[in-house]
């Protein structure tokens, strides 16, 4: 007698939309923490990870999916610190640009490196694994942030 294999059931969107939140919470935990352990909040390194690039005021806001006038006060913080600065457009000088400084690059580079619960996870996956995750995240992202 042969053995039938069946197909696996397909996994539902519910499903998925779990375990990403699920995945999603802990590296927040994670992110929290280590930006703790650095004297920031998470809202302050997460814009030194939006502002690796200049970005304006307003478009800082979006990304950090907060009002304008918060981010004031976190550019006040990371200035105030020497992570950040803030300069007026050139074809605008209403418009503020908000760049990140190599102190601010140091600080948002060893806030990952103390990440070792999310380091801890990804260095378990093999390179195909690690391949394929970062394919699937560059697929998302666009449709996430559109």
């Amino acid at each position: 007698m042969g053995s039938m294999t069946t197909a696996a059931p397909p996994v539902a969107t519910s499903a998925l939309m779990e375990a990403v939140a699920a995945v999603s919470a802990a590296y927040f935990l994670d992110f929290t923490a280590a930006a703790g352990r650095h004297g920031l909040s998470s809202s302050q390194a997460k814009a030194l990870g939006v502002v690796l690039e200049p970005v304006p005021m307003r478009a800082l806001a979006g990304r950090l999916g907060c009002d304008a006038s918060n981010v004031t006060g976190i550019v006040d913080r990371l200035e105030g610190l020497g992570l950040a600065r803030r300069e007026a457009a050139a074809g605008d000088r209403r418009v503020k640009i908000v760049t990140i400084t190599e102190q601010g690059r140091e600080v948002l580079l060893n806030i990952r490196a103390d990440m070792a619960k999310a380091h801890r996870a990804l260095d378990s996956l093999s390179e195909a694994q690690r391949t394929e995750l970062l394919a699937m995240c560059h697929q998302l992202l666009p449709l996430l942030t559109d």
